[in-house]
């Protein structure tokens, strides 16, 4: 393969830029790559893997982020088959979880789309509604909505199930299972990316909790509670079952902990001959020859990249930018604006992670489920609370127990404003009456996510299209990561490996022009 330049042939060089899961797996995908190419992966922090990250807490080792990847999605599950950690993967113990509503834990109710209800017994059993909020929901059945509104784009998740269900199902379901997904709002979050079954149904005639039901969207609330998951956001990752005895299962992760994904890459990756750089922020991105852009040559060969980063530059044959969407767009901004102000409009939500160790005497109540979540209408810092010992048995020890609480959400900035003694004391008297704590936690731990999590707002969809119209004019430049398709583990997998594939394929293309 030759360049536009008159270089001879040989190997191509493909920058990639980030070094989290998406980076990282877009870089096994080049390494791979029939033809070869030389790989150099430049990470602007000390360390590999983004969120995620374990460290050793209460004699174990625990996820600082991500603790849980979705098992029906390929993606993650393929990679660790192909990284030989497949025997390691290991299911949660539990499978239920609970809400905090009217100052008691109960039971989310099976048979949920993403908070959604799709039926009125267990909805009714598990006391989440008050009785006007039930019987509002209800006239889903009895009075369904006549249809319309077909040719609408997007809409708000909160405006169709407020509107066909009730507020009570938005805040006190809805609200906290999506919501937490993403850190967000469902004010202002978009369904046609977050859950497009639900806009399809919108747009239909009769019952939402019917339409809901089909098992494609079984599948669509999996994904997206799973998301939540993996990335350490206000839910505790779990899926009420529904009711097959031996369902296979919804999450998996890798035993002793995430860390061990990333590390097991790297290793692979540094076998394949990969550079990989931490502590190279990567400042700019420029044609390495002179003239504007788009870079391909009028004889159709692309034009190379330099790179600069904070200890010199790269000269590459293409780049995939694989960071936050605010550092994308910066590098990306140059080259093509309407990208770059695309990927610039994402917004970003904070969160804090405070992680306990608890007596196991201390604890009035038992720990018999994944854990809970927090409407935002409870107004506390608290998101979610996810009880680590029960979800994973070989993290149990005799005599404590280890549980993780999220704070921080789309518009809450206060776990962010306050320091680590001042939001694990926060944290811990919002804790105790819910579990009956009685006693100061035997160990601690704080970690915090600022700007990790990419609102999917009304429009994303619009946004991610000019995203990748701009990868396309631009031919060997392509973009990956958490802030265009999903937020998951698994979807950031695939988002690197089909950024990777894209900039292959560009300059596969590119060679087949003049050669």
């Amino acid at each position: 393969m030759a360049d536009g330049a008159g270089r001879g042939p040989g190997p191509v060089t493909v920058v990639v830029v980030g070094g989290g899961i998406a980076g990282l797996s877009a870089a096994l995908t080049l390494s791979s790559a029939p033809a070869g190419a030389r790989v150099v992966v430049l990470e602007a922090s000390p360390r590999l893997g983004g969120k995620l990250a374990s460290a050793e807490f209460g004699g174990r080792a625990l996820d600082l982020g991500p603790d849980a990847f979705l098992a029906r999605r390929p993606e993650a599950v393929g990679l660790c088959r192909e990284l030989g950690l497949e025997d390691d993967l290991v299911a949660p113990g539990q499978r239920s979880a609970f809400v905090l509503v009217r100052g008691r834990l109960r039971p989310l109710p099976a048979g949920l789309a993403l908070g959604v209800p799709t039926r009125l017994g267990p909805l009714a059993r598990s006391g989440v509604l008050s009785p006007p909020g039930l019987a509002r929901a209800a006239l889903d059945l009895v009075a369904p909505w006549a249809g319309g509104g077909a040719g609408e784009a997007d809409r708000a998740v909160a405006a169709i199930t407020t509107a066909r269900l009730g507020r009570e199902v938005t805040e006190l379901l809805v609200d906290p299972l999506i919501g937490g997904i993403h850190a967000g709002d469902t004010a202002r979050m978009s369904a046609a990316a977050v859950f497009p079954p639900l806009l399809a149904a919108a747009h239909e005639g009769g019952s939402l909790m019917r339409a809901l039901r089909a098992p494609a969207t079984d599948i669509a609330t999996t994904a997206a509670t799973a998301a939540a998951a993996s990335t350490g956001a206000g839910t505790t990752g779990a899926v009420p079952a529904p009711g097959d005895a031996s369902p296979p299962p919804v999450f998996l992760t890798v035993r002793g902990g995430l860390g061990r994904l990333v590390d097991r890459l790297a290793a692979v990756l540094g076998e394949r001959g990969v550079a990989l750089h931490t502590g190279r922020p990567v400042q700019r991105i420029e044609p390495a020859a002179p003239g504007p852009v788009p870079h391909r040559t009028p004889a159709g060969a692309p034009r190379r990249w330099t790179v600069h980063h904070g200890a010199g530059a790269v000269e590459a044959d293409a780049v995939v930018v694989a960071v936050p969407a605010g550092v994308a767009g910066a590098l990306i901004a140059p080259l093509d604006a309407t990208a770059g102000a695309a990927l610039g409009s994402v917004e970003y939500a904070d969160v804090a992670v405070v992680t306990l160790r608890l007596a196991a005497g201390d604890l009035g109540r038992r720990l018999d489920g994944t854990g809970y979540l927090v409407p935002r209408r409870a107004g506390g810092l608290v998101t979610a609370c996810t009880w680590l010992t029960s979800k994973w048995p070989e993290l149990a020890r005799p005599g404590d127990v280890v549980v993780r609480a999220s704070a921080g959400r789309a518009g809450d900035h206060r776990a962010a404003a306050v320091g680590d003694e001042e939001l694990v004391a926060a944290v811990v008297a919002e804790l105790a009456p819910v579990l009956g704590l009685r006693g100061a936690p035997l160990e601690r731990l704080v970690t915090r996510w600022p700007g990790a999590f990419p609102q999917y707002a009304l429009g994303h969809l619009d946004r991610v299209a000019a995203v990748e119209a701009g990868g396309r004019r631009l031919g060997t430049v392509a973009v990956a990561g958490a802030a265009l398709h999903g937020v998951g583990i698994p979807a950031c997998i695939g988002s690197g490996r089909a950024a990777a594939r894209a900039v292959l394929a560009s300059m596969a293309g590119a060679a087949a022009a003049v050669s």
